[in-house]
């Protein structure tokens, strides 16, 4: 009789602890059947008003139409994009804090020597949200008409040209011209592409690598003139524009872009139904011409596909670090 009472109660004792067992398993599955089902947050590494921030807001405002709830955008500047990066990084894998980032998040490893996470380790790769097109501009009060007469100056006077933040594209490029070209100019990084641009129209630095989403206004506007542009073609608002490769000097061919992430561990479904729906948003017609009006080209992948092209580009922006001599910090 106590054999067979010992019997029934370690069977009920294995039952509550498997009862205990699956019961995260299952309030996971109910939080990703039920995703979304309160705020999302997207967060910009940046300062309001640059390429991240523009695409980010769009995105923003199209995914709270489709889904019916709110995402609010919240920028996190400083230090060149990694304060907003390690934010995400570190925050609960659940798919509603979201990072909008650019490919500064691939560069840094390259260039600092300790970052508070590892992208392909703390971060999942969602979607591509589009090429970030890098333009060489120098403000209209610069005389400067070519590529050749900045390098010219360059050479003899003591210049500083801007970039929106340490161990970003711009900062890449002006590093890499610097050396190929002998330039004898200072590096001016500001906490975003806005900033850099008062600065810029007001003759505080001399040229910068400025994104297109940032450059295009005061291009048209005629307050800044464009020298060259990034890639490996010329762009088609800008035909007469060469490219820096055209121009002689390589190793421009790498662009940017804007991609967005969450935390590492977030839930495949999660990841995949977001994925899907901003895919969707930036290849409708509605998505792609807001990106295209702000002068960036839409992609709009699968997590997969991304997760591709961090690979890519990784080894090739360090190959882009090491020629341009950019040490880690």
């Amino acid at each position: 009789m106590a054999s067979t009472m010992t019997r029934r109660a370690l069977a009920l004792a294995m039952l509550g602890a498997t009862s205990l067992a699956m019961a995260p398993p299952a309030k996971a599955q109910d939080a990703v059947r039920s995703y979304p089902d309160k705020r999302i947050n997207f967060v910009v590494p940046y300062a309001p008003g640059g390429a991240t921030d523009v695409g980010a807001r769009l995105l923003a405002q199209k995914l709270q139409e489709s889904w019916k709830q709110v995402v609010t955008v919240e920028n996190k500047p400083g230090a060149g994009g990694v304060i907003g990066n390690d934010f995400v990084a570190k925050a609960a894998p659940d798919g509603y804090t979201v990072l909008i980032a650019i490919t500064q998040i691939i560069q840094a490893p390259s260039l600092m020597s300790k970052l508070p996470y590892d992208v392909f380790k703390d971060l999942a790769p969602v979607t591509q949200i589009a090429i970030s097109p890098i333009v060489l501009v120098v403000p209209d009060g610069q005389p400067f008409k070519s590529v050749k007469e900045l390098i010219d100056a360059g050479k003899t006077g003591k210049f500083q040209y801007g970039t929106f933040g340490n161990a970003t594209t711009s900062h890449l490029y002006g590093e890499l011209l610097k050396k190929n070209a002998g330039l004898d100019w200072t590096h001016v990084p500001y906490r975003g592409a806005a900033p850099l641009l008062n600065d810029l129209l007001g003759n505080q630095v001399t040229a910068s690598f400025l994104d297109f989403t940032t450059a295009g206004p005061q291009l048209e506007a005629g307050k800044i003139r464009p020298l060259a542009v990034g890639g490996e073609k010329r762009k088609p608002k800008l035909p007469n524009v060469q490219t820096m490769a055209e121009l002689g000097y390589p190793g421009f061919e790498a662009e940017g872009w804007l991609g967005v992430f969450v935390p590492a561990g977030t839930p495949k479904p999660i990841v995949d139904k977001l994925s899907a729906e901003l895919a969707r948003i930036i290849n409708s017609p509605e998505g792609t011409a807001g990106l295209q009006a702000v002068n960036l080209v839409p992609v709009g992948d699968s997590a997969e596909s991304f997760e591709k092209t961090l690979k890519r580009d990784f080894d090739r922006w360090a190959n882009v670090a090491k020629t341009a001599g950019v040490k880690g910090e």
